[in-house]
């Protein structure tokens, strides 16, 4: 059975000038032609090459993305009399281009980053391979316009599973989560969880940058893990594995018995376990989430109890049925 978890959002744009000033230091980025054009908007996670654009083929040039050129585009340039790499270069000036980066520690003669920052294109140079420079890219701007959605409740990671806490306000995720850093595990975030999509398949769940490891606990109002509890109690992000719902115990509601009904928590177009949780009074809930998250690893190696006492049930049955039963005996008891 599944459940949605409801809408997602997505980032349309970033700047020019956020990009920079986010990955200068790691991708070693210098500014060629001044701060021209930061506010330029980067609408596309994709990376090109302008290959064929220099070339004079512009039918398919998709520039709108970030334009790489390596190795072999500057040295296509330098082969060109100046007045051809002059206007083989300012065919590409002609299209609202967000920037473009030089790799591998190349750089194009003055001229052209002039007529560049008068178009107001912004060249930036690196001096990491092409290869690093597109990987490390492609993966920040996937990062940026992956889609994101927000979930009221409390992530930890339990036995190194997150475990995502819902239910309605109130019903206690705080206090769980605060008793399960208690016993050893670690807090991602609490009341509001940002989840992105990375990938196809794979859920990541962070904090807010304001709430970050602070929680609210009612009676006792706002306390700060990391500081209370030390570094090892908190993660900043961890992929959502499992989905915990917390719900009253109500007399006239079925509840799984055996674990053979699977029900799962669609967010953001992934498919996340979910388990329904009825609590009471007494219940020691946390102890039943290390369990829950116990059982997810034992699944996750292969080995499923619901399945394997279901044939065993099954074994027995058939066994009762051509009268073969076999009855354990026990000579001694030597504990």
């Amino acid at each position: 059975m599944k459940v949605d978890a409801g809408g997602e959002t997505r980032k349309r744009s970033i700047t020019v000038g956020f990009m920079y000033e986010t990955t200068r230091e790691k991708f070693k980025l210098q500014q060629l032609n001044g701060e021209n054009g930061f506010v330029n908007e980067i609408k596309d996670k994709n990376l090109h090459r302008p290959g064929l654009a220099l070339a004079g083929y512009v039918e398919l040039f998709t520039f709108d993305r970030v334009q790489i050129m390596g190795n072999t585009e500057i040295r296509y340039l330098k082969s060109l009399e100046p007045l051809a790499r002059h206007l083989a270069f300012t065919t590409l000036l002609e299209f609202s281009i967000p920037c473009i980066i030089l790799t591998n520690g190349n750089t194009i003669e003055d001229g052209l980053l002039e007529a560049a920052a008068a178009k107001g294109i912004p060249v930036f140079g690196t001096t990491s391979s092409t290869t690093k420079i597109a990987y490390l890219l492609a993966d920040f701007l996937d990062d940026q316009f992956a889609p994101q959605m927000v979930m009221h409740g409390s992530l930890c990671d339990v036995y190194g599973v997150g475990v995502l806490l819902t239910g309605r306000s109130g019903i206690g995720k705080s206090e769980i989560a605060l008793d399960l850093v208690e016993r050893g595990h670690r807090l991602v975030a609490d009341d509001v969880v940002m989840i992105t999509r990375k990938g196809e398949g794979i859920l990541i769940g962070a904090g807010t940058d304001l709430v970050k490891h602070f929680m609210e606990v009612r009676g006792l109002g706002l306390i700060d893990v990391r500081s209370m509890f030390g570094i090892r109690a908190i993660r900043y992000h961890k992929r959502v594995e499992i989905v915990i719902e917390l719900e009253e115990w109500r007399p006239d509601q079925d509840y799984t018995r055996t674990g053979l009904d699977d029900l799962t928590l669609t967010m953001l177009d992934v498919d996340i376990p979910l388990v329904k949780l009825p609590i009471f009074p007494g219940k020691n809930v946390t102890v039943i989430t290390e369990v829950i998250s116990l059982n997810y690893l034992l699944k996750h190696y292969g080995y499923d109890a619901a399945k394997v006492f279901a044939k065993r049930l099954e074994s027995m049955i058939g066994q009762k049925a051509k009268g073969s039963r076999a009855i354990d005996y026990f000579e001694h008891d030597f504990e």
